[in-house]
């Protein structure tokens, strides 16, 4: 139990099934006694030579090279070497374009040349002729867009490159949500989209809730009113306190009241491994409607009406051109271990999730079949207050300035942001330092500790989900607002584009599982399993129908699975049956054959040792010409095609939510599983007439 004179500190972030925090407030000496056990970071050498690059004025590339321009700096993506090739292809529209920009300073890490399993950032650099130090384009280019899931291209990796380098990161469920982004980067860059001179500040200041409530006020509220004069051609708005609402942020994130740029604070929704809901809500921003952790206590999982997440975007918003940076935990993605949560009171060791994951919401943004957002700033992990005010020092906002001011220079979002880099690469050097043996850290202050701490994983885990090279594509001059251009439908695989957009985001209660195939015409493969389409406003126009059509496909793999276990359990009855007839065979074979021998030499009369040699090798004959291995096998192979069949069945049936067609696509459903089942019969007829012993029939 803390004093009354220990402060808690509060990191944004709100557990979505209990209502609480994600993190529970700890005292600054309960943080420092972390913070002491926690060993050196592994690229400490290149932390600390960013420093000293920082400190002599020298941003990201080598002397000479000006990295606000890509034609020097250059630009480069980076493939895992499993990476599918249509993945690439979708791109083209993108990868043609930087091609065209970087000229020689273009690089393409694919193939062979893409990263290896378990490959350090130190190794895949040094393949390249690169090591510590400032980014040299002749070798390995400044701007880095890395495209693939956290899984096979982790995160450690994605923090180390940005240290020096200005890294993005791409990974979509589908090819077209691929081709979408490629074609609203390429339409933005090549002039076609000219916005508003528009930023929008949203600050949420949940009651009785010290981390929204400091970060409104002294975040959002400060950095509106340190631009408004300044800014004088641009219109900027600020939405804070009871105005962050739900609704409002729908209208930010749903149209023509989209701005060029959108600053949020507030808390990211979070959950714990294995809920329903994480894959499609972690990281959704909290709004207004929330009334605070000291209202909300005992009322259990927080309902959607409080918060904005990935499947609330309209499927017609048109956010072509936006850059958006999200104040928030887990606003970019979710690692796979929770490092900096391991020895704090209330937190229990383990995985923050299945696997590592982008965040849906700036998936679903930049992906957008009318347009979608060029970049999102954000975090992967947790967000603290103290990455915007120093308890010595007061508010700190240079950083958010510094980005700020470059963006409307027209600089790169990835060279916008090196301040954070650089913070990162300080705080993190002289904590470590003040850590080293011989320094009396056991006597240095709590609360100096603490917080250094907490701003240095606060720097670490800022993240770009976009390409590091886009700009706002804002109108040179401001004046009356112009209609928002829309991207042409992309064509993947010879297919056009339905005019209708379609909703690819995880819906609640549904997991995503790596490396299907896509239903219906399509054979384009996508990174998840795909997911019945549902009509955008359905589940809001009938909630009850809705939530039956869910019970009843839910119920209806329940039911498949149960049908097939039974089937499965038959099938292996007799098969285990047979496979235990056999192995008494072997053994009857095999007693014949010893009782015999003891016949042989114990007794005068060879009639009986010849009598049960003859039984033995009978018994040896019978069991090789029936081949049990043989039926094993076979029978595994049935098993197989069996589920394939039951389980494709259920995935068209799934996808079936047409009123009018819904009747014949059950029957075309029902008659090509009865045609896979009489086709498999036949087989297992044809492989049972082949085995010696069993007839033809």
């Amino acid at each position: 139990m803390p004093n009354e004179s220990q402060e808690l500190l509060y990191a944004n972030g709100i557990d979505g099934e209990t209502g609480g925090y994600s993190f529970p407030p700890a005292t600054e000496e309960e943080l420092a006694e972390v913070v002491r056990g926690q060993r050196a970071p592994e690229n400490l050498r290149d932390l600390r030579i960013r420093r000293r690059l920082s400190q002599a004025g020298l941003l990201g590339t080598k002397d000479g090279v000006d990295p606000t321009r890509i034609e020097e700096a250059g630009w480069g993506v980076i493939f895992s070497q499993d990476a599918d090739p249509a993945i690439k292809e979708a791109l083209t529209d993108l990868i043609d374009l930087r091609k065209t920009q970087a000229g020689a300073f273009f690089r393409c890490y694919d193939g062979e040349q893409g990263l290896k399993a378990g490959e350090s950032k130190t190794d895949f650099l040094a393949r390249f002729g690169m090591g510590p130090g400032p980014a040299d384009p002749d070798k390995v280019p400044y701007y880095l867009l890395l495209v693939g899931s956290p899984e096979t291209i982790p995160y450690r990796f994605q923090s180390q490159l940005d240290v020096q380098y200005a890294v993005g990161r791409i990974h979509f469920n589908t090819l077209q949500e691929y081709a979408n982004y490629a074609r609203s980067v390429a339409d933005s860059e090549r002039g076609a989209v000219q916005l508003p001179r528009r930023a929008t500040f949203f600050g949420v200041a949940n009651a009785d809730d010290p981390a929204t409530q400091l970060s409104s006020t002294e975040m959002i509220g400060k950095l509106h009113a340190r631009f408004q004069g300044e800014w004088s051609d641009w219109e900027l708005n600020s939405l804070i306190e009871g105005a962050a609402t739900k609704t409002n942020l729908e209208s930010l994130l749903g149209g023509q009241d989209a701005p060029a740029f959108l600053f949020t604070a507030s808390h990211g929704m979070g959950f714990k491994a294995g809920n329903a809901k994480q894959m499609a809500h972690q990281g959704a921003l909290i709004c207004a409607e929330w009334p605070g952790p000291r209202k909300w206590a005992g009322r259990g999982q927080i309902p959607e009406a409080h918060y904005f997440a990935a499947e609330h975007l309209a499927s017609d918003a048109n956010l072509l051109g936006m850059i958006a940076f999200f104040y928030a935990c887990f606003g970019a993605g979710t690692p796979l271990i929770d490092e900096f949560a391991q020895g704090l009171p209330g937190i229990m060791p383990g995985n923050l999730a299945p696997f590592p994951f982008v965040a849906a919401l700036p998936k679903r943004m930049l992906s957008l079949p009318r347009g979608g957002a060029l970049a999102v700033v954000g975090h992967v992990e947790r967000t603290w207050p103290s990455s915007f005010r120093w308890r010595e020092a007061g508010t700190q906002l240079l950083v958010y300035e510094d980005m700020l001011t470059r963006l409307r220079a027209g600089n790169p979002i990835g060279y916008a942001v090196e301040r954070i880099n650089e913070r990162y690469a300080e705080l993190s050097t002289v904590l470590n330092d003040a850590l080293q043996p011989g320094q009396d850290n056991e006597q240095m202050d709590a609360g100096t500790l603490a917080r250094w701490w907490m701003a240095n994983n606060d720097a670490r885990g800022y993240a770009i989900v976009g390409d590091p090279a886009v700009r706002l594509p804002v109108d040179s001059e401001s004046g009356q607002d112009k209609a928002r251009p829309t991207i042409q439908p992309v064509e993947i695989a010879g297919r056009p584009v339905p005019d209708a957009p379609q909703t690819e985001t995880p819906r609640t209660g549904e997991m995503p599982a790596s490396g299907e195939q896509a239903g219906g015409d399509s054979d384009v493969f996508v990174s998840f399993s795909p997911l019945p389409h549902v009509p955008e406003d359905f589940a809001r126009q009938h909630p009850e129908l809705y939530a039956a059509w869910v019970e009843h496909i839910t119920a209806g793999y329940k039911n498949n699975d149960q049908i097939f276990q039974r089937v499965l359990d038959a099938f292996m009855r007799s098969h285990n049956i047979t496979l235990a007839m056999y192995v008494v065979l072997f053994i009857v074979g095999i007693s014949f054959f010893v009782t015999a021998l003891i016949l042989a030499l114990f007794m005068d009369s060879v009639i009986p040792a010849a009598a049960f040699g003859g039984l033995s090798v009978l018994s040896f004959i019978a069991y090789f010409l029936s081949r049990p291995t043989q039926a094993v096998e076979e029978n595994l192979q049935f098993i197989t095609w069996l589920g394939i069949i039951y389980n494709s069945y259920w995935t068209r049936l799934a996808w079936t939510f047409d009123a009018e067609g819904s009747q014949e696509n059950l029957e075309k459903a029902t008659n090509a599983a009865i045609e896979q089942l009489n086709a498999l019969i036949d087989k297992h007829a044809a492989a049972s007439g082949r085995r010696p012993g069993q007839g033809a029939s």
